[in-house]
């Protein structure tokens, strides 16, 4: 019973027709992105009552999460590509050594960013963008952030270990038991235990703990392909971490741009005080939650294209990009209309601050117009991650919040001050489209046509 069962991920993989594979893997992954989004805005919202210098720390910290974020992404990512080419290829140990390796490298580094962070806390506040005013509650509420970021590292690097499984249904139950209950906690411990702040961290700590104990348990009672043990562990080379980190470099690129943009944003926005600190981060919490959807998407096509690239399936791997690229673009198209109409009153849900909303109001709209290119760029991004393209993985992560943003960003704060820091995502967002272009039409070039003519090559 137990080879049949694993055989069956291997048929379901391979021959479920293709749109009803990415959807199927893609809604557990939309499900848990929207919960964890709507947490993240609930948990600003609850945090804007506390004034305008705590709703600017709740964006202050989230930089730093996007640290902690980086490398449980990229250890994820890089182990969970591998071995889905490997299941795809039927080599179950190889894909239990890299998923095992991945985990426990993402645990240790998670408690050397707690450790360091503590070290430097005070300094780390204001290399995040801190005002003076915002501060104190930046320093209370990262403490938390420091105490979980061994589990909210590991618990991410473990969620796409199983989406590349094809098992994405049973981390979305991880992830969204944590988000659950950290919206329940948030209103008990900041307004019933009156902690304030501090209420917010430890109930986010808290989630982060209870998230990690259930998809560790996912792994540990057999209900996954690849196993996670000490002695697989304990397989490891240079080899194997080198190309775990090597495969995962792009995700931990994105995700360390995300941060230092998000640093570079607050420090230019906190030249025009607290109200635009806060509105610029309400923005970016919006705009995430909206493009979720079309993430999912995306993510549910990354094990579709590893899997297809390791069982040699070239063409399901063409018609998973076509479906995904058509899906993500329809869904950003109703977003970006909500999100126009409804702008000022988005933002007013979060910070009944006039400044705040007129600051956030205009942000909103053109970041809402500019992300109709974002789902082809992204899926470009992912399909390179996922057939072990690198080079050009890495180098389509740090176009959009890297190297188009950081200039377009210091240019126009510098030439039109805090209109500029408005416009600088949606220019950089279009600034990338040629390139991802090129990209995608490279790829495809290169790949066979089919199963047979990889066959005949060889």
């Amino acid at each position: 019973m137990k080879n049949k069962n694993k055989l069956s991920q291997y048929d379901k993989m391979t021959l479920t027709p293709i749109p009803r594979l990415v959807l199927s893997l893609s809604i557990p992954a939309i499900i848990s992105m929207l919960v964890t989004n709507i947490y993240n805005l609930v948990d600003t919202a609850f945090v804007g009552q506390l004034g305008t210098s705590a709703s600017g720390a709740v964006g202050i910290v989230f930089g730093f999460m996007s640290i902690i974020q980086a490398v449980g992404f990229m250890f994820g990512q890089g182990a969970g590509s591998i071995l889905s080419r490997a299941l795809g290829m039927k080599d179950k140990q190889r894909a239990s050594v890299h998923a095992s390796v991945g985990f426990f490298a993402s645990l240790l580094s998670g408690v050397l960013i707690a450790v360091f962070g503590f070290i430097f806390l005070d300094n780390i506040v204001f290399w995040l963008g801190s005002t003076t005013t915002i501060a104190p509650f930046a320093k209370t509420y990262i403490s938390y952030i420091l105490i979980s970021a061994p589990f909210m590292c590991s618990c991410l690097t473990l969620n796409n270990i199983l989406r590349y499984e094809g098992r994405a249904f049973l981390g979305m139950i991880g992830l969204m038991s944590g988000a659950i209950l950290n919206m329940v906690g948030d209103p008990i411990l900041m307004f019933g235990m009156n902690m304030g702040i501090a209420g917010a961290g430890l109930s986010t700590a808290l989630s982060q703990l209870i998230s990690w104990a259930i998809l560790v348990w996912m792994f540990l009672s057999g209900k996954t392909e690849s196993k996670l043990s000490f002695k697989n562990a304990a397989c490891v080379t240079p080899k194997i971490l080198g190309n775990i980190v090597a495969t995962g470099f792009p995700s931990m690129l994105r995700q360390a741009l995300n941060s230092i943009t998000t640093v570079l944003l607050n420090s230019c926005c906190a030249v025009y005080g607290d109200a635009a600190v806060a509105a610029m981060s309400i923005v970016s919490r919006i705009i995430f939650f909206a493009f979720s959807i079309a993430l999912g998407i995306g993510q549910g096509y990354q094990p579709v294209a590893a899997f297809s690239y390791g069982a040699k399936k070239f063409s399901r791997l063409r018609k998973g990009f076509w479906f995904a690229v058509c899906a993500s673009e329809g869904v950003i198209l109703i977003t970006t209309s909500f999100l126009v109409l409804f702008s000022g009153n988005l933002i007013a849900l979060f910070r009944d601050d006039s400044a705040v909303i007129e600051i956030g109001t205009r942000a909103l709209r053109l970041q809402a117009f500019a992300s109709l290119v974002l789902p082809p760029g992204m899926v470009v991004e992912m399909l390179y991650q996922s057939t072990g393209r690198r080079l050009g993985a890495s180098l389509l992560s740090s176009l959009r919040n890297g190297l188009f943003f950081i200039p377009t960003l210091v240019l126009l704060a510098k030439f039109r001050g805090l209109a500029g820091i408005q416009e600088a995502q949606p220019i950089s967002l279009l600034l990338s489209v040629p390139v991802f272009v090129i990209f995608a039409v490279i790829f495809f070039r290169k790949l066979p046509k089919d199963e047979v003519s990889q066959s005949l090559e060889k």
